[in-house]
């Protein structure tokens, strides 16, 4: 059954990418497309982007629209999906991929409210879609099957000292839903697993106040660059494809040896 469902998921395939509007996302979404799937592409706040960006997965040849959501509102989650279900089709996979990291700081320097922020977020958001999705999927609950890729960071391990320890912690938390929720889900047709990017060019430093960051501190990285967001999608894109389908609960770093 394992087999057949996962040659399945190479047909029409429905991803939403949370967090699609630019940087890793939306490179995520781009590759997504060139490998066939119709991709919804979740923003907060960035509407023209993700416009933009849904225009270019359109010229891969497939279909594309862009929600609106705050994936740490249970709510609006649960609209999110809905809205995708009803214009897209059934969903068949999952880039949790929406996160955010707060400013740059020791970690007696880093307001409590920042720490609830990125915990709501990058945790609780990526739990949130995670459950829809697996509601939707599951062949528990009547589904087709499919895989959840969550993005998590080389910082979950590394713990980010005197950077943002408390985005490194809400990290290390995703890769521990990844490898629960790969053994829970296993049978019921569902692969989970993870993908912990390096430095790598996105907006995401110039975000948290250093957006010279990747350049600065590339020297800690073996391959003596950053990333760039293509290079992250290439893993995202394999670990949704039935190239991967024996392979669930594996946390893939690509960070450049770092």
């Amino acid at each position: 059954m394992g087999r057949e469902l996962s040659t399945r998921m190479g047909e029409d395939q429905v991803t939403v990418v949370t967090g699609g509007s630019r940087g890793i996302g939306a490179a995520v979404a781009v590759r997504l497309a060139r490998a066939g799937h119709s991709v919804a592409i979740g923003y907060e706040r960035a509407q023209d982007a993700a416009e933009r960006w849904a225009a270019a997965v359109r010229a891969e040849g497939v279909r594309s629209i862009v929600v609106q959501a705050d994936t740490s509102d249970a709510e609006q989650v649960e609209a999110m999906f809905d809205r995708v279900r009803e214009e897209l089709g059934p969903i068949t996979g999952l880039v949790n991929n929406a996160g955010i990291t707060g400013p740059l700081g020791r970690f007696t320097e880093t307001s409590p409210e920042v720490m609830r922020r990125v915990v709501d977020v990058n945790v609780t958001g990526a739990l949130l879609c995670a459950r829809r999705a697996v509601r939707e999927m599951s062949t528990h609950h009547g589904g087709q099957g499919g895989a959840i890729v969550n993005i998590s960071s080389g910082a979950a391990t590394t713990g980010s000292p005197g950077e943002y320890v408390h985005y490194a912690a809400s990290k290390a938390a995703v890769d521990a839903m990844t490898v629960g929720l790969s053994k829970e889900l296993a049978a019921e047709g569902i692969r989970v697993n993870s993908v912990q990017p390096g430095m790598t060019l996105t907006d995401i430093h110039a975000r948290m106040g250093d957006p010279e960051r990747p350049w600065r501190v590339q020297g800690r990285v073996p391959m003596g660059r950053p990333g760039e967001p293509e290079e992250i999608a290439g893993a995202v894109a394999w670990l949704l494809s039935p190239e991967a389908s024996y392979t669930t609960g594996a946390v893939l770093r690509v960070a450049g040896g770092l």
